[in-house]
């Protein structure tokens, strides 16, 4: 099952756009993710497509006939928010607060949009390019305290 090419989408058309894909038989949602291109602001995209820092990636699949498609929606820095898949996929659930969690993006209308990795009471998000590497101080068993 090959992928297709990827598909790029306004934030403003995300659900709508994830909604036809959920009614032509893409039955499954495989993984929610983000990357942060904090590092690469001129990285290519499409014509049409504005760069953001952020970017939500979300992989459907369909079981019959099997076909594989990504989903690509731009996520500015000064406002990190995207709307939840839950309501058509719940198994996103986990993803979108894994994602939350790591990478600081928040998703309206999840229905428990919590750490799901990190302390409760942990600043920050640690996978976002800017995070301080080696700020946590590690307390090894047995170490003298």
């Amino acid at each position: 099952m090959p992928d297709s090419d990827p598909v790029f989408v306004a934030l403003d058309a995300y659900i709508s756009t994830i909604s036809a894909f959920k009614d032509d038989g893409f039955a499954l949602c495989a993984d929610v993710t983000a990357v942060d291109y904090l590092e690469r602001p001129e990285r290519v995209l499409p014509e049409d497509v504005t760069a953001e820092r952020f970017e939500v990636v979300v992989n459907l699949v369909a079981l019959d006939p099997p076909r594989r498609v990504r989903v690509r929606v731009q996520v500015p820095e000064s406002e990190p928010t995207a709307p939840s898949l839950f309501d058509l996929y719940p198994g996103t659930e986990a993803m979108e607060r894994e994602v939350y969690d790591l990478m600081g993006i928040r998703f309206d209308g999840h229905p428990d949009l919590t750490r799901i990795l990190m302390p409760e009471g942990w600043e920050g998000h640690p996978l976002r390019k800017d995070y301080p590497i080696g700020a946590v101080p590690v307390q090894f068993k047995a170490a003298a305290k």
